[in-house]
């Protein structure tokens, strides 16, 4: 373990990428701001450079260097990757503060013409409906965790980009109907949301039990890798499979309470709320009401 973090040094492509994003990202939003500070809320701007440190602490930390050893350190790998990262960066509402931290004549000329090409809105449409969103996420889940195509990953680092780029972009794909960051829009009821949140679990739920209560091993190539930690296979996949479960059910079970709070919340008309609370000082409508 002491060799491996001698051995460490910061991935220069990734961490300069993530710097870029931040950055950019920081000077769209410090331009808004000097607009209106209602624009894009500080909080919204802290969630955004969070998902992103998120992602390099899972690619570009020295947690990475354990991925090929342990079960669990791979586990958090994904759900940083898929479940955490990918949220924190959609409430940040990236479009709007990345588009205003690009140089104006690169929008003009290439961003903004590439947007409203239709053939890239009928594809961003596609995409972005529920159904695909969920099968790209359970598919990516799924995928990734059958043994040979997870054993594939860890001995081909190709693969192994592959693998993280489709958690990635699975991630933002199943967030982006639930959190609708600007400027899409769903037909979609609300309540819909529920159901989608509640199917999620399911792939989860089926995988991660499986290898909790499995008295076999499921990826081998774990059994001949080095063990840092004074923990077995068996038990480094028991606990991997315990964190994918409960991390997954808490993490959908918040967006699912806030927006069951939200669809049960009852909104009344200002004429509603005076005539429930003094119905006595309610003007009358007309004349021949106050005869009456």
């Amino acid at each position: 373990m002491q060799a491996a973090l001698q051995s460490w040094s910061p991935p220069i492509a990734l961490t300069l990428s993530v710097v870029a994003a931040a950055l950019v990202y920081a000077l769209g939003w410090y331009r808004l701001r000097t607009v209106s500070v209602q624009v894009i809320s500080a909080w919204r701007a802290f969630s955004f450079l969070l998902g992103l440190f998120f992602i390099w602490i899972a690619l570009g930390s020295p947690l990475s260097l354990f991925d090929e050893e342990l079960l669990t350190v791979h586990m958090i790998q994904h759900l940083l990757l898929m479940t955490i990262a990918p949220p924190l960066i959609l409430l940040g509402a990236p479009l709007m503060p990345l588009l205003h931290g690009l140089p104006p004549p690169f929008v003009k000329a290439i961003v903004g013409p590439l947007f409203r090409w239709p053939p890239v809105q009928k594809i961003g449409t596609l995409v972005s409906h529920p159904a695909v969103c969920w099968l790209a996420a359970a598919a990516a889940l799924i995928g990734w965790h059958i043994p040979s195509a997870f054993t594939l990953a860890l001995q081909s680092e190709t693969w192994h980009v592959v693998e993280h780029s489709s958690f990635v972009v699975g991630g933002f794909l199943f967030w982006w109907p639930v959190i609708q960051p600007w400027p899409s829009s769903s037909t979609t009821p609300r309540w819909f949301i529920l159901l989608y949140l509640f199917l999620a679990t399911l792939p989860c739920d089926i995988l991660s039990g499986f290898l909790v209560f499995s008295d076999r091993i499921a990826y081998p190539i774990y059994l001949s890798a080095p063990r840092p930690f004074a923990i077995s296979v068996l038990a480094d996949q028991e606990c991997a499979a315990a964190l994918m479960w409960s991390c997954i059910t808490i993490l959908y079970l918040i967006p699912a309470a806030i927006l069951t709070h939200q669809l049960l919340t009852v909104r009344r008309s200002p004429d509603e709320a005076t005539v429930a609370v003094a119905p006595e000082f309610a003007p009358p409508q007309n004349a021949a009401s106050q005869e009456r």
